[in-house]
């Protein structure tokens, strides 16, 4: 493993606490803020920016993102996201011994399975490899619209479903982090082509990073409102993560090991990851709560 590619996971750790952080403040601000209307789109930006805890949540969500465009920089994108989805062992704690969500035997359990899939990441994570292949860019576009179109069509469509709240919550919540995901793709993009000039920024995946983002914004934000908290945020995490982490490979050439049993090991280590954040809590005390507050 490279210099480079150590201070990339170092930056990565660093910012799926700030991100985690930054959740459980948003989701805080989230609840006490008016109900996000897709339809009413100023009026629902205003009413979360009036929540102090959401704005400290955008604050803190602004540091994690400079870190993650850091680690992208130094890192591939598949260790970068599979690092932060570790972070979804910080989510639990810090969530539950700050604020007030509850953890089962079976999220704890989650938790350990996360962590032992961060660390054989760590572990078994090859060099980085040069330029994208000639068809990255077709499988960029592929992938960037396919999921851009697809999440941002249900997160439009959530409230005509006839779904529970809780339900909606945590599918907007996956629509959310797949969008999160498509927007660290394309800044993954364009942190590799910002090499040969900042005019590089002037691209088609700057505008794909934006909208995807600002349709996450609001997406995540109306789950948070209406979702138990700490399963709306360990979905979107998940969504997010695996989106990147499909695009880093396929797009990217992203290491998957080196030699037989590095390779096995970390397949193995997706899917412990993926598996951990599936137990993720389901935070009784804190829903409750928080629908008292709404």
């Amino acid at each position: 493993m490279t210099g480079g590619v150590v201070a990339g996971l170092a930056l990565a750790v660093a910012c799926a606490i700030a991100t985690n952080v930054a959740f459980l403040f948003k989701h805080r601000g989230s609840v006490e803020a008016p109900p996000v209307r897709i339809s009413h789109p100023i009026r629902s930006a205003g009413g979360l920016f009036h929540s102090r805890w959401f704005v400290l949540g955008l604050a803190v969500a602004l540091g994690a993102w400079l870190l993650h465009v850091a680690a992208l920089a130094l890192a591939p994108l598949s260790i970068v996201q599979a690092t932060l989805s570790g972070g979804l062992v910080f989510l639990a704690v810090l969530g539950e011994r700050y604020f007030g969500f509850s953890l089962g035997r079976r999220q704890w359990i989650g938790l350990l399975l996360t962590a032992a899939g961060l660390a054989v990441i760590g572990i078994t994570s090859g060099s980085q490899v040069g330029e994208p292949p000639g068809y990255a860019l077709a499988a960029l576009i592929v992938i960037e619209c396919t999921v851009l179109l697809v999440a941002g069509a249900f997160a439009a469509l959530s409230g005509r479903l006839s779904l529970s709240l809780a339900t909606e919550g945590m599918l907007l919540g996956v629509a959310a982090g797949a969008l999160f995901g498509v927007s660290d793709i394309a800044i993954k993009f364009l942190t590799d082509a910002v090499g040969d000039g900042v005019l590089e920024m002037l691209s088609p995946w700057t505008a794909a990073a934006l909208i995807a983002s600002v349709i996450a914004f609001y997406a995540s934000a109306r789950g948070l409102q209406l979702g138990p908290g700490l399963q709306v945020i360990a979905f979107t995490s998940v969504a997010a993560n695996l989106t990147a982490i499909v695009g880093g490979i396929l797009i990217f050439r992203d290491p998957i090991g080196a030699g037989a049993l590095a390779i096995s090991a970390r397949m193995v280590a997706f899917c412990l990851i993926v598996a951990g954040a599936a137990m993720m809590p389901a935070p009784t005390r804190a829903a409750s709560s928080a629908a008292s507050t709404a």
